[in-house]
């Protein structure tokens, strides 16, 4: 089967792979429509390279049911799904808890075991979402992302009526944020990215303000909008040492920050916007993977339920549709930076 395999930084190749077969009563094959590369894709790609060099790649997708173990109870082959990338094991203690987040055995699909840039991926029955037929497939692969903000912002308090600042607002991550904001009730949604392209995507898709923070000061611009008070919950979306530093800079006393970005650096902090932290006695958040108890947990089905009612817009974020035998190219094309690009929907089948 055709696939995109990782070994190492900057080091992509498609070539061919095995097609899963059926090994354990609970597995299920998927036959793959449509898979994104994510951020954390990108970072990895330049930085870090692969956990297991030639593996095949890739965590976000969506697809069709061909083939399912004995003991497969709520699958049947046609069913539309959309992949979990979480692997747990079972016996672990967070999992057993309630807490599939914090569990020590979490790893995704693409790291030790094969990814969704390929034709076919197998995995357990309960890594599998059923999705509604006429929902298309590349806003099935999205379904992913959307969970990443949705379990971050679970971790808050957010509330009707709150004013939210959105750091990194022009990625996938960012306007998955700022559009969940707008459903949690938020009244204000202050998009801050270094991109005019992807803020005015952020406008669309309902943040209230844009602040670009190469020309504009996002201290004052953000006490601006807020009438002097400052956000009442502020989201890391862009995964940089330098705003994983700063956004405590805007939060409003009592708020709070949630982290959702990675910044694969060391965060070094100016005393400025730590003593906020203590002065303006805020709650910090930190947020990993996209699941919860009930594995994979609500996440899941409310980002479906809110796709499927077009309350969640996928198509203003993608900008880029190709086949997954240009996926070594693009994933150049990013490094490169000489264009606008959002969220790339890759297709095996094409």
């Amino acid at each position: 089967m055709k696939s995109l395999k990782l070994y190492g930084a900057r080091d992509i190749r498609f070539g061919g792979a095995e097609k899963p077969q059926i090994l354990d009563g609970k597995d299920v094959i998927v036959k793959i429509k449509a898979c994104g590369i994510c951020g954390s894709d990108i970072s990895r790609y330049k930085k870090l390279g692969a956990v297991t060099p030639g593996q095949v790649w890739g965590h976000e997708f969506a697809g069709v049911v061909e083939q399912v173990g004995d003991q497969v109870t709520d699958l049947k082959v046609g069913d539309h799904v959309a992949g979990c990338p979480a692997l747990i094991e079972e016996d672990d203690y967070y999992y057993r808890a309630g807490q599939p987040a914090r569990a020590n055995s979490l790893h995704a699909i693409g790291a030790k075991e094969p990814g969704g840039f390929a034709e076919y991926i197998k995995l357990p029955e309960k890594n599998l979402v059923k999705v509604p037929d006429d929902l298309d497939f590349e806003s099935a692969s999205m379904v992913e992302p959307s969970t990443v903000v949705l379990h971050g912002y679970y971790r808050t308090n957010l509330s009707v009526g709150d004013d939210v600042v959105i750091a990194g607002a022009g990625g996938t991550i960012g306007l998955f944020a700022v559009q969940w904001a707008k459903i949690f009730g938020a009244k204000k949604v202050i998009a801050v990215d270094i991109d005019d392209e992807k803020l005015q995507i952020a406008k669309e898709l309902g943040a209230d303000y844009t602040i670009n923070s190469l020309n504009e000061d996002v201290l004052t611009k953000v006490a601006e909008y807020t009438d002097g008070m400052n956000a009442d919950i502020v989201v890391e979306a862009a995964g940089t040492p330098h705003t994983a530093a700063t956004v405590f800079g805007y939060a409003k006393k009592g708020g709070g920050v949630v982290f959702l970005g990675i910044p694969y650096a060391d965060v070094a902090m100016e005393r400025f916007y730590f003593e906020k932290i203590l002065r303006s006695e805020l709650t910090v958040w930190g947020s990993w993977s996209c699941v919860s108890a009930p594995f994979p947990g609500k996440e899941w089905a409310t980002t479906v339920h809110f796709m499927h009612n077009n309350r969640l817009n996928t198509k203003k974020m993608i900008t880029h549709r190709i086949p997954l035998e240009e996926g070594s190219e693009m994933f150049e094309r990013l490094m490169e930076r000489k264009e606008l690009i959002g969220k790339v929907i890759m297709y095996p089948e094409s």
